[in-house]
């Protein structure tokens, strides 16, 4: 190892040279990596809802219809002629309107009402749109300007269609407003004013470095690419604050940089790499989920950790020797350096700190699994297009959901009687098949293209619409009433659409939540208990954060608002392995301290030494999660934001307040279950000190 620190010394201009031209070529392959944005790609390939769709393309050579697009103030030749041209749109695989089901030369006053207040009112057409995958925002822009402007488009599609356009954008924003933060705080805080540059330089190196090398995987998830850049950045960052702080501490030990460098290195490498490893391992743990999000975003993650790591011990040192005049004349005081007396604030209000989470552990525990929980996308923001669409389109055609039912082809009665039974559902506003709705005409007068969209060469299709929103308990009591009405009828059979695949989503989500959490419990316990080989002290620091985590999922009981559960299921891997590492570097003060103290005093001196790398850490990640939270008009990302931002704030909370009580109380223990603990033996002068 010390050759190897001795080599990244001498050679620190081709270290440096190295990184840049690996950054500069990950930003190339970083135009070639995609991105989906369809949450329901994720779902495990058995899910009834993904075999479903799978089928739909092999017999009808399309999928579910994904999009509304509504175009007002139309006759009815004009609204055929524009289907017509819709239709023709590159990336649009089916349009579906009111010529499928119902001959235009009658007039409408004969017409189904209920057929046609699907596809008809007031002049305004309303169109069902199946848009191929990849090419959501291709065929949105085209309708747009095929009818002038004039559309609203909602639906999934269009959603999708959004999420195009805006993630890379959201990102951008959410950067330029966070690293202005960051560098305010780290100038607070640090004794250079060129040294948070170096900072920002080495961790987003890594980050870039990261989201190229995403190429090799094909794709990765919107949520991904909107969350792992930000996260990375400020999660890792404390790895270079804590290399250039050793630093500066050997420099005034020894005479020359590299040798203050080279012992820097070496002292750093053991505890980055074991503040890294908690994150890392909470991290993994998302990778153990059915659901593909999980993966996606905890291979992602960990591989920007393990990047950040190795930037931070291998260019940091090459730069910071290469920038050693610039650090030396830019340094000055600390503007924030908190004193002695901050400790003893602390140790003073420990016990009311700790009676106070002791009471609202139990029913913030019991809120937090009791929430309203979303599980696509959540509601759209009316900041977008696709947003104020969406409004636009409910307000005149009220809200509406489709479902597809394929069943096997050759009984026209039992889809005559099925369908009849899905238009009794409560919910249900209109079904359309072949036997139910067209039937009364042979199949040699119609034109193939009517057929077509009902009977593949296997199969029927029926297409019901609902007025529930995507997902809900009444979204998915109707799915469940849908699947278990086509059991009766055919012992083969398949539901899909956006509330099938959420209903889907749903039951795999919420299996992985237990699987996921204890994962991640349990690797850092190992870790902890490895650390400090103690039996108490991985307990207490769990407790800790775990009950930050529970408080904060608890708020959205509490306030009334649904929580998207994929913000519900990646925060509890997220905090506990991002923030773990203040209860680790606070216990490991203690522990030191306690070998040379009485427990108040190690714990007051811990509190006053290590508060301001808490408090610097803490509000880089908490405004890490404000930018992610006020930038982002996706709810799912901006949900997980502000998640991470109040998490973080709790963690730190209960780090400096619960956590000091704690170790006072269970002190005695802990000097008995940790192995070579060494603590000063208790002193008359302590035994009065309560």
């Amino acid at each position: 190892m010390d050759s190897l620190i001795r080599g990244i010394i001498k050679h620190k201009k081709l270290v440096i040279a190295v990184f840049l031209l690996a950054m500069l070529a990950s930003a190339v392959l970083l135009l070639g990596v995609s991105v989906n944005y369809d949450l329901t790609d994720y779902l495990p390939e058995d899910s009834e809802s993904t075999v479903a769709l799978e089928l739909m393309y092999d017999e009808f050579g399309s999928g579910v219809p994904n999009a509304r697009v509504m175009v007002p103030e139309l006759t009815l030749t004009e609204a055929a002629a524009l289907k017509r041209d819709i239709a023709a749109v590159e990336g649009v695989s089916g349009v579906m309107w009111l010529d499928d089901v119902e001959d235009l030369s009658t007039p409408v006053e004969l017409m189904d009402e209920a057929t046609v207040r699907q596809y008809w009112r007031d002049g305004a057409a309303m169109y069902d749109v199946t848009i191929d995958e990849g090419m959501e925002s291709e065929a949105v822009a085209a309708i747009y300007e095929l009818t002038d402007g004039k559309a609203a488009v909602g639906g999934n599609a269009a959603s999708t269609a959004s999420m195009q356009n805006l993630v890379v954008s959201e990102v951008v924003g959410a950067a330029l407003v966070l690293v202005p933060i960051i560098i305010l705080l780290l100038l607070l805080t640090t004794t250079s004013w060129i040294s948070p540059i170096l900072f920002l330089l080495t961790i987003g190196v890594a980050v870039l470095i990261n989201m190229g090398t995403n190429v090799f995987f094909g794709e990765i998830s919107f949520v991904t690419q909107s969350v792992s850049p930000i996260m990375q950045l400020a999660v890792s960052l404390d790895y270079a604050i804590f290399l250039l702080n050793s630093f500066g501490r050997h420099r005034q030990e020894v005479p020359t940089s590299e040798e203050a460098m080279r012992l820097a290195i070496k002292e750093s490498f053991s505890s980055i790499a074991a503040s890294a490893a908690t994150t890392l391992f909470g991290f993994m743990a998302l990778m153990f989920m059915r659901f593909g999000i999980g993966s996606d975003l905890g291979v992602n993650l960990v591989k920007g950790i393990v990047l950040s790591y190795v930037s931070v011990m291998v260019f940091l040192p090459a730069l910071s020797l290469a920038c050693v005049k610039w650090l030396d004349k830019s340094t000055h005081k600390p503007v924030i350096h908190p004193g002695k007396r901050l400790g003893k604030v602390f140790v003073a209000v420990r016990i009311p700190a700790l009676i106070l989470v002791l009471l609202m552990v139990l029913p913030c525990y019991l809120a937090q699994t009791r929430a309203d929980f979303l599980y696509g996308n959540g509601e759209p923001d009316t900041r977008t297009d696709y947003g104020r669409d969406t409004e636009i389109i409910n307000e005149t055609f009220g809200v509406s959901n489709n479902l597809v039912i394929l069943v096997p082809r050759g009984d026209p009665g039992a889809e005559a009687q099925l369908a009849g039974e899905l238009a009794d559902i409560d919910h249900v506003t209109s079904v359309l098949s072949y036997a139910g709705t067209v039937g009364a005409v042979p199949e040699g007068f119609l034109d193939e293209s009517i057929v077509s969209q009902f009977y593949s060469d296997n199969y029927a299709r029926i297409i019901m619409y609902t007025d529930t929103a995507e997902e809900g308990e009444e979204a998915f009591a109707v799915v469940e009433q849908v699947r278990a009405a086509t059991q009766k009828y055919y012992s083969e059979s398949w539901v899909c659409g956006q509330s099938a695949n959420l209903y889907d989503m749903r039951d795999v989500v919420t299996a992985d939540s237990t699987l996921v959490n204890w994962i991640a419990i349990g690797f850092i316990f190992l870790t902890l208990l490895v650390t400090f080989k103690s039996v108490t002290l991985p307990f207490i620091l769990l407790f800790v954060i775990e009950t930050a985590i529970w408080i904060n999922l608890a708020v959205p009981y509490f306030t009334d608002m649904p929580l998207v559960y994929i913000g519900y299921l990646v925060i509890n891997t997220v905090q506990l392995g991002a923030t773990i590492d203040y209860a680790i570097l606070m216990t490991n003060g203690y522990i030191a301290n306690r070998r040379t103290m009485p427990k108040r005093e190690a714990v007051q001196n811990t509190l006053s030494t290590n508060f301001e790398s808490v408090l610097t850490s803490g509000l880089i990640l908490s405004a890490a999660g404000f930018c992610l939270g006020f930038e982002s008009s996706l709810e799912v990302v901006a949900e997980l934001g502000i998640l991470l931002a109040r998490g973080t704030l709790l963690s730190m909370a209960m780090v400096v307040l619960a956590l000091p009580a704690l170790l006072m109380i269970f002190d005695p223990l802990t000097a008995k279950l940790t192995y070579k603990a060494g603590f000063l033996k208790k002193t008359d002068k302590e035994a009065t000190d309560k």
